[in-house]
């Protein structure tokens, strides 16, 4: 009896060793395992890569990691989300994601990546308006930028946008880039305001822009503006009407495209709330968005006492030219009207020459690409 109570103990320890053994060699596996597993997504979550060159990644307001993680692997920045998922996660960078758009350099691993998304700058881009533009101008360009979000439900007013260059991120909204061009222009109106010569006759700021926005329609020259702002407040200042084509252009387009033809004797004959032709002093409103140096221009204009100016060429860039006296004035519009015929001429000319060619050749006359000049022929 006692053997076989000796046997049956001996086998009851040897059974409890090889279950205890059992359970250590599936530890130990499981840590083998682990160990590899852990040794595998370190491996990946350095090594470089899959995208062959520089791509830009957007991480939407509000994005976690996880989706941050799929969206990656759906492109194809990285080959496993999980990996990114659990390393960024264990290196605590997944919480502290930023919003907007990154440039992920070629072959950037899972590291570099969220060291990007964590620490990186968004790539940031820009609205340019040039000065001059209309409020419908405006809208319609922020509108066809692709890389903003949103409408924009109400036209702003004439005058209200100060033009420029305004940065934003992928993804912000368009309403977000009229009101930052609002606010801007208002700070620098009542900067430009409260600086003003004394004694214009202008009374508010918002006579201030109205002149500010003829100036910057009826000059392209940066240094020329002062000098048409001094005409127009010198016949303010004498009660002569501003008489400027561009107001009569905005009273029949409303600042909606432009004309695309010269002004009929009717449309100057018309009387319009910007007519100025037709109405003393001011327009109604604004008939653009005029920059910062027409809005320095009209409050610190030049000093001189010139009433007129008309174009000196036949090209915005060429300038005007100025005078005191209607006599002169006309003078200058006698030399414009004639530098306008030889242009003219000259455009007739050459697309009478470019006709002429195209016909040569079709009867065969000249071959291909050998087109003869009017001074050949002769």
């Amino acid at each position: 009896m006692a053997d076989r109570k000796i046997r049956k103990q001996r086998r009851s320890s040897n059974g409890f060793f090889e279950a205890l053994n059992g359970l250590l060699t599936l530890v130990l596996i499981g840590l083998l395992g682990l160990g590899g597993l852990f040794i595998y997504g370190v491996t990946v979550f350095n090594a470089d890569g899959p995208v062959a060159e520089d791509r830009s990644f957007v991480v939407e307001p509000g994005n976690v990691l996880s989706t941050v993680a799929q969206r990656l692997e759906e492109q194809g920045f990285i080959s496993n989300a999980d990996v990114f998922n659990y390393g960024s996660r264990l290196l605590r960078r997944g919480n502290n994601l930023r919003a907007g758009e990154f440039n992920i350099a070629a072959n950037s691993s899972m590291l570099e990546i969220i060291q990007e998304l964590n620490e990186g700058t968004p790539v940031q881009h820009q609205v340019v308006v040039p000065e001059g533009f209309t409020s419908w101008q405006i809208v319609e360009r922020v509108n066809a930028d692709e890389n903003l979000t949103g409408n924009i439900e109400v036209l702003p007013p004439e005058g209200s946008l100060l033009p420029g260059a305004y940065p934003y991120r992928r993804g912000d909204t368009r309403q977000s880039i009229i009101d930052a061009m609002s606010v801007a222009m208002d700070q620098a109106v009542a900067e430009i305001w409260e600086n003003r010569e004394p004694d214009l006759p202008i009374n508010s700021p918002d006579e201030l822009v109205i002149l500010a926005s003829i100036v910057e329609r009826e000059t392209g020259v940066a240094s020329e503006r002062p000098q048409v702002a001094a005409v127009f407040v010198n016949r303010l200042r004498q009660g002569m009407r501003l008489q400027s084509d561009p107001t009569i252009i905005y009273g029949i387009t409303l600042g909606q495209g432009g004309l695309g033809r010269g002004l009929r004797r009717s449309e100057i004959d018309q009387v319009t709330p910007y007519n100025t032709y037709q109405i003393d002093g001011l327009p109604a409103g604004p008939i653009a968005n005029p920059g910062v140096a027409s809005l320095e221009a009209v409050a610190h204009p030049d000093e001189h006492n010139y009433l007129y100016f008309v174009a000196r060429g036949a090209v915005p860039s060429d300038g005007h030219v100025f005078a005191e006296t209607y006599a002169e004035h006309r003078e200058n519009v006698a030399l414009y009207r004639e530098i306008e015929r030889q242009a003219a001429e000259a455009a007739d000319a050459e697309a009478q020459a470019e006709m002429d060619a195209l016909a040569a050749e079709e009867a065969g006359e000249v071959a291909p690409g050998e087109v003869e000049t009017p001074a050949e022929a002769e």
